[in-house]
């Protein structure tokens, strides 16, 4: 195939938002909920005047009392949007909900992505680097397929006198499996679709910060959509409050990066710095809540007013903690934050240096309560091959040599584009998803629960998983009678409630509950 047919391959477009559902009366809404904290009743948008709306708008959003504008919700289709500004500035805050199409499990016949605008050379290197990655990724895929089949033929069981039906059943795991490796190849800059919802204080705060991050091309496609739908419903909740995006020169970050003498910064120094302090771990716990077990037994007699000599500090752990006790814990519904004692949990936190790879952090960062300090690619990125290995790959003849030359190939066009003048923040689009994230996370124990207790399942992505069991190791040296009872959903409800996995037709297929910590996920 020529590198004329490539580029014809490459399929993109423009961003398309549509606004599924919203308030009727987004922004008398607000001014109504503004004015019923006044009164002796519930003040209905129908009530509400002009005088009101010019009174009562401007100077309620002006003076920071935004909770009147957060009412409103407003729940958006995203189609043709990059996986990397999703990553980069939609999920970047903990204030939204989304529900998006998966890599892990949606094979990408089409190559679909997000280009910038470009000179015509740069955007013909920057459209083969794409379509060269997808064919890796297509590639990549058949070659895993025979490991993959092996080693869960191994888990299952599969012999030649398996039933067809259980066979075929296996046989679309192996095909899930195969592409959900395979996407590591795939570039940043790869579409997606999802239904995104957020109020309208964050729509606000989104259009002020659009200018901000590493994708503020795509984020002024996308932003200024959602809210001439939003104004398409009701102008005033734009017209009547609020500011426009900032500017560059307003942006702190820019100024300290883009701004800044090139000659003077050198990333690789940073990276350097980080990977000799994260020493050789996925996630190093740098800093933990001193005394936090006693601290959360107290705050949990607080909770019930009892003394120590009433309730010491082991019995309040054993009954904040111990599932057999603690019955909120064999919820699949994650209550804690609505439970008094639980909430005990809130005064011990822990602090890790983690490094993922960015199709792995954009799943770990959808546990938006243990929040991060994520780096920005166009400046901390450099000019060498940085990125991580999946298991699959690994030490797999078929499969190695073809990930790691996707590697380099996606780096060399990187490296093309920076010299051809094309903006940092347009080049590392092309980059693929196995880049390597490096970042400093916190978290509650009481988030950090709920994290560790999803993702230390078998079905959880290989990299947060290996971070949550990294994590829990070094808790459970820290401060062992906290970690007591922490783990998989199944090892948590063994012998206390039915059924022991919660994933259903997705068991894994490995009694974890048996021996966890101490077991070996192949796959």
């Amino acid at each position: 195939m020529s590198v004329a047919d490539t580029a014809r391959l490459l399929e993109t477009t423009q961003p398309r938002v549509t606004l599924r559902n919203f308030f009727e009366k987004p922004f008398d809404s607000a001014i109504a909920a503004a004015r019923t904290c006044y009164s002796s009743r519930i003040i209905s948008p129908e009530e509400i005047t002009e005088k009101q709306r010019i009174a009562i708008g401007a100077t309620t959003f002006n003076g920071g009392h935004h909770t009147v504008f957060q009412h409103a919700h407003f729940e958006f289709g995203l189609e043709n949007v990059s996986r990397h500004f999703v990553w980069n500035f939609l999920h970047s805050h903990p204030f939204y909900n989304s529900e998006q199409q998966s890599q892990r499990y949606v094979r990408l016949d089409k190559a679909l992505a997000f280009v910038p605008p470009l000179p015509e050379e740069a955007r013909e290197l920057y459209v083969r680097a794409v379509e060269r990655a997808w064919e890796s990724y297509r590639v990549l895929a058949q070659k895993l397929s025979p490991r993959t089949r092996e080693t869960l033929y191994d888990v299952w069981k599969i012999t030649e006198r398996t039933q067809e039906k259980r066979r075929q059943r296996i046989e679309r795991q192996v095909d899930k499996k195969a592409i959900e490796v395979a996407r590591y190849v795939l570039p940043l800059a790869t579409f997606t679709t999802m239904v995104h919802t957020l109020s309208g204080v964050v729509l606000h705060r989104l259009y002020r910060m659009r200018n901000s991050g590493d994708t503020p091309q795509e984020t002024a496609l996308v932003v200024d959509q959602m809210v001439e739908r939003v104004k398409e419903i009701d102008p005033q909740f734009f017209e009547r409050i609020g500011s426009g995006p900032l500017d560059e020169e307003q942006l702190s970050e820019r100024r300290l990066t883009e701004q800044s003498d090139p000659a003077k910064r050198d990333p690789s120094l940073a990276r350097e710095e980080f990977d000799r302090d994260l020493g050789g771990w996925t996630s190093r716990l740098i800093a933990a809540t001193p005394d936090a077990e006693r601290i959360a037994a107290r705050a949990f007699r607080a909770v019930l007013g009892l003394s120590e000599r009433e309730m010491d500090d082991e019995q309040a752990l054993d009954e904040l903690l111990n599932p057999a006790r603690n019955r909120y814990r064999l919820e699949t519904l994650n209550v804690g934050v609505h439970s008094p004692m639980m909430r005990s949990l809130q005064h011990v936190s822990y602090t890790f240096l983690k490094k993922l790879s960015h199709t792995a952090d954009s799943q770990d960062q959808r546990h938006r309560m243990v929040p991060a300090s994520r780096p920005l690619l166009a400046a901390t990125v450099c000019s060498d091959p940085d990125y991580l290995v999946p298991m699959l790959v690994r030490g797999n003849a078929e499969a190695e040599d073809l990930y790691h030359q996707a590697m380099q190939e996606a780096w060399q066009a990187r490296n093309q584009l920076i010299a051809m003048g094309v903006s940092p923040s347009f080049a590392v689009y092309v980059l693929p998803n196995a880049a390597a994230v490096r970042l400093v996370e916190t978290g509650s124990l009481l988030h950090l629960l709920h994290k560790w207790t999803m993702r230390t399942c078998f079905n959880a992505q290989e990299e947060i998983y290996a971070a949550s069991m990294e994590e829990l190791a070094q808790v459970r040296q820290t401060h062992p009678r906290l970690a007591r009872y922490l783990g998989p959903p199944c090892y948590v409800r063994h012998g206390l409630a039915y059924p022991v996995c919660t994933e259903g037709s997705h068991f894994c297929g490995v009694k974890v509950w048996e021996t966890f910590p101490d077991v070996e996920r192949k796959l």
